[in-house]
């Protein structure tokens, strides 16, 4: 799966920057023992309850790249109801749907 132009953008005029949030991202997976499908799911999580759409759609590539499916994936957005509201969690589900159609 390709990434967004946005990204690519950000990585052609500030290669420096995002090498750096990178190198964090992946320094801190390895701190503990979630596999990699775990770390997606919660990050894709996060990233509903941020109302973040590009970060949404980002994670939700992520997952099923680490092996999630479908379900799963929607299981995780669903799974926020009680934490973000019904409203929220709509906007979520609708984002991943943009990616899983």
């Amino acid at each position: 799966m390709s990434k967004p132009k946005h990204y690519e953008m950000v990585k052609t005029h500030h290669p420096g920057y995002l090498d750096a949030v990178e190198t964090l991202g992946n320094k801190v997976k390895q701190e503990g023992p979630l596999t990699e499908k775990q770390v997606q799911l919660i990050q894709l999580a996060a990233a509903v309850a941020i109302r973040s759409e590009g970060a949404t759609h980002s994670h939700t590539r992520r997952a099923l790249e680490a092996g999630a499916n479908k379900e799963e994936i929607r299981h995780a957005v669903l799974l926020l109801t009680n934490t973000i509201g019904f409203p929220n969690t709509m906007a979520g589900l609708s984002w991943v749907n943009d990616v899983l159609g």
